[in-house]
């Protein structure tokens, strides 16, 4: 199973400005994604960003980072830069994990990038998991997917999808609400990626702020697997670094 990771880490961000470099456990968040995404058997691991302080504090450790263009409209977009930049052929699986994933599984990794090689209808593939807490469910920063029987994706959104109407309004136990928490993480084949960075961005992607609905707009088949090596919830806010901090405070830095 042959495949690359680019992990797309932008400087900007509105909760967390410099997300990337914020310090976990005596390293920066970037690295600890870098060192995950290793693990997985990717034959190149490569971050992609738009500012030259996450590019030296990633060559400081050893690692392989590009400067992209800094007016990419998404991650995927970034992505197909750096595919060009080294040529990958059309048929070469490129894995997106996200810069702000510091307990990314590396299994998990793998698995979405075996769930492209075995779905070739797909354009893209992902993952999602099971969950049943009603806060989890409601909460914008847990993005839902819902899928067809094939298991290609119907729709992404941070609404509660689907809306479990009967168990929502009454007082229904944990056990009889189900949603299925899209996981970031993305393979894709590179000439998919080549006509990803061509199709114009829809007025879905622009309302949810998730990229994916772009492919699914322009109608290319997502594949989603439900996987058992969730990660936890990736640092989004203030509150989820203070709780990714606490989890990994006592791991050495490598």
């Amino acid at each position: 199973m042959k495949f690359n990771v680019v992990i797309p880490a932008r400087y900007a961000s509105s909760r967390l400005p410099a997300k990337p470099l914020l310090d976990i456990a005596g390293k920066p968040m970037v690295i600890w994604v870098v060192e995950r995404a290793l693990l997985s058997g990717a034959e190149q691991v490569i971050v992609a960003t738009d500012h030259a302080d996450i590019l030296q504090a990633v060559q400081s450790y050893g690692y392989q980072a590009i400067m992209t263009r800094d007016d990419h409209p998404s991650g995927t977009d970034r992505i197909a830069e750096v595919a060009a930049h080294f040529g990958w052929s059309d048929d070469a699986i490129v894995v997106n994990v996200q810069g702000d994933e510091p307990l990314i599984d590396p299994l998990l990794i793998k698995e979405v990038a075996t769930n492209l090689r075995d779905h070739p209808e797909a354009a893209m593939a992902t993952a999602c998991h099971a969950m049943h807490d009603r806060e989890q469910i409601f909460n914008p920063n847990v993005v839902k997917v819902v899928t067809d029987k094939d298991g290609h994706a119907l729709y992404f959104s941070r609404a509660s999808i689907p809306y479990a109407r009967d168990a929502f309004q009454s007082e229904s136990s944990s056990e009889e609400l189900v949603a299925y928490r899209h996981i970031g993480i993305y393979a894709y084949k590179v000439s998919f990626l080549n006509a990803y960075s061509l199709l114009e961005a829809c007025s879905l992607e622009k309302t949810e702020m998730l990229e994916q609905l772009r492919a699914l707009w322009h109608g290319y088949k997502i594949s989603v697997a439900e996987t058992a090596h969730a990660p936890a919830a990736g640092v989004d806010t203030p509150a989820d670094l203070v709780r990714v901090r606490m989890m990994l405070k006592d791991v050495a830095p490598g």
